[in-house]
């Protein structure tokens, strides 16, 4: 009996694991979402629309990593 009680418990850590994983795999993806739509926006920008939010071209990777770093899942 006590052999039961320890591998339902063992299972519901292994269960709780896969799920801690998929949770994580799901934020990395909205993360690289989030930095590919920001490189994606501003790389439409022309270098005067850039300037007048105080950027440069060779800002906008640096930019796009923050904003991605900066996002929280819901």
């Amino acid at each position: 009996m006590a052999v039961t009680s320890e591998h339902t418990a063992l299972k519901g850590t292994q269960t709780f694991g896969f799920f801690a994983l998929i949770e994580a795999a799901k934020t990395r993806y909205t993360r690289h979402r989030v930095y590919r739509q920001t490189v994606n926006e501003l790389s439409a920008l022309s270098g005067r629309e850039l300037a007048d939010l105080g950027l440069h071209r060779s800002m906008i990777r640096r930019v796009a990593q923050q904003a991605a770093d900066e996002f929280t899942p819901r």
